[in-house]
Formats: C-alpha cells, sequence, structure tokens
C-alpha cells in the first residue's frame, strides 16, 4: 500500500511539477522502511528578491510505526537553494539518511 503523502506550498505557487518531484521521491523512500506509513512535506519560499530567485526551505515529516523522523533542507544549511528542485533533492537526501539511521538503531 503506497504511503500518504501530503504537500504544502507557503509563500508559493502550487506548482505541479514540484509536486510530482516530491511524490516521485516519497515513494523511492519506501524502499528503505516497511514501517513508513505517512509523508509531510512543506515547500517554502523563504524570500522574494526583486528581479531574483526566491530560495527554497523544504521540511519533510516521516511518520513511522514507533517514530517519527524530520528532515529540513534550508538556505542556512550549506548554501542558498535558489531552485525548488534543489531544495526538494537535498531534502530528500537528508530524510533517507535519517530514515536510514533510524531503521539501523531499531534493528540493533
Amino acid at each position: 500500500m503506497p504511503i500518504d503523502v501530503q504537500i504544502f506550498f507557503h509563500g508559493m505557487d502550487h506548482s505541479p511539477a514540484a509536486e510530482a518531484a516530491v511524490r516521485r521521491r516519497a515513494e523511492d523512500l519506501e524502499r528503505f522502511s516497511d514501517r513508513l506509513i505517512a509523508c509531510r512535506v512543506v515547500l517554502e519560499a523563504v524570500d522574494h528578491r526583486h528581479h531574483q530567485h526566491s530560495r527554497y526551505r523544504v521540511r519533510i515529516e516521516l511518520a513511522l510505526a514507533g517514530g517519527l523522523v524530520v528532515a529540513d533542507s534550508g538556505p542556512d544549511q550549506h548554501h542558498a537553494h535558489e531552485g525548488i528542485f534543489v531544495a526538494i533533492r537535498d531534502a530528500f537526501e537528508a530524510a533517507r539518511r535519517q530514515l536510514q539511521d533510524h531503521m539501523c538503531r531499531l534493528d540493533g
């Protein structure tokens, strides 16, 4: 059964392409844990600069049977994410690493 994926947009318009990217990456996480129940993703434009691109933050909450994993990839980490798809990629990579670590701890 596929996981429940909820996607929220803050400070930016809904983007079908960004939503599709999130859903694809969320489905990829299912292969790392059969305990994954739901994925809540917030896509946020954190500033709007005149005549320039916005910077983006992506927060991911993974609900698991017996736990919660939270990953946040925002402009305050490493470098500014000037593209929403870069922010999505980085946040899901962080979520994958944290999910794998969480599963290793549970498995002993």
